[in-house]
């Protein structure tokens, strides 16, 4: 194999593991660690959160096997390494599957066998439940919703040892946080999706529902991100900024109840959801108790 191309399959398969998504990821289980009463040791935390990392990079590399044929039918997805025929499939789910085997012993070395076992969850419940359920039913984003939580509950626990309140709390945010998140890319690539036959919900139940479940989903969020300063997470200064994003978050979505809220509003929707995603964790680690 020549450089260049051994370089190219490198980057391939490094796409495969989506490293945007799984930025963001540890962005949140670090902050888990931050936030946990208790002290972890600089390398039990560097190995909790290469461990979370492998894990992250096992489901999506083994999402993106499963749904190669979905992926071909997607115009934002169609030149992944899978469907434009750059990567066989059969390189890709044995590299999916190297990496979640080391994921789980590293995050037991770092984190314990709780935070294992939730990687464990969170990597199983990914691809053995979610990734085929998008194929059935928009219950899906919920389902997915889960995994997609346990990060800050992981970090919590790699310090902690135990499931308790404020890691909850820290898991209910990420929770209620994803769906008007994911909502919002469902409304402004739902031609994408119908195309590819994924059964969200612009798709099954029409955008007015999906525009009504944004708003449900946020309104749940906003009280669940105002618990920490009551369990002793976060101060003052972190309600404060809460209450700003939320109500935010709230208007926003309101408004794409308007007749004439577009694929511009629902692409807006996805855009402030990551800023604030991003801001209030920064808030977390500032304000923290």
């Amino acid at each position: 194999m020549s450089a260049t191309t051994s370089r190219r399959v490198t980057r391939d398969l490094v796409s495969l593991t989506k490293p945007r998504v799984t930025s963001l990821v540890l962005l949140t289980s670090g902050g888990g660690m931050w936030l946990a009463p208790g002290h972890i040791t600089p390398l039990r935390a560097l190995l909790t959160l290469v461990g979370t990392a492998l894990a992250v990079g096992a489901a999506n590399s083994l999402n993106c096997w499963l749904e190669r044929d979905l992926d071909g039918r997607m115009e934002r997805t169609r030149n992944r390494p899978l469907p434009a025929g750059r990567l066989e499939p059969s390189v890709a789910v044995r590299f999916g599957a190297i990496l979640g085997l080391s994921a789980l012993p590293v995050m037991a070395l770092g984190g314990g066998l709780l935070t294992a076992l939730l990687g464990a969850v969170a990597l199983c419940s990914y691809v053995g439940v979610y990734t085929p359920l998008k194929r059935v039913s928009p219950m899906a984003l919920v389902v997915g919703a889960v995994p997609g939580a346990l990060p800050p509950l992981m970090g919590w626990t790699a310090v902690t040892g135990r499931v308790d309140a404020g890691g909850l709390a820290l898991f209910g945010i990420l929770f209620f946080w994803q769906l008007p998140h994911f909502l919002a890319i469902a409304l402004h690539r739902r031609s994408d999706y119908a195309a590819a036959g994924i059964r969200v919900t612009p798709v099954v139940r029409g955008e007015t529902v999906a525009r009504w479940h944004a708003l449900l989903w946020t309104l749940a969020l906003v009280p669940v991100s105002l618990l920490l300063q009551p369990l002793g997470v976060a101060g003052l200064g972190y309600t404060v900024v809460a209450v700003v994003l939320g109500a935010t978050f709230l208007a926003w979505t309101l408004s794409g109840l308007r007749s004439n809220a577009g694929t511009a509003w629902a692409r807006g929707l996805f855009r402030f959801s990551l800023a604030y995603l991003t801001i209030l964790f920064v808030a977390l680690g500032v304000f923290a108790v």
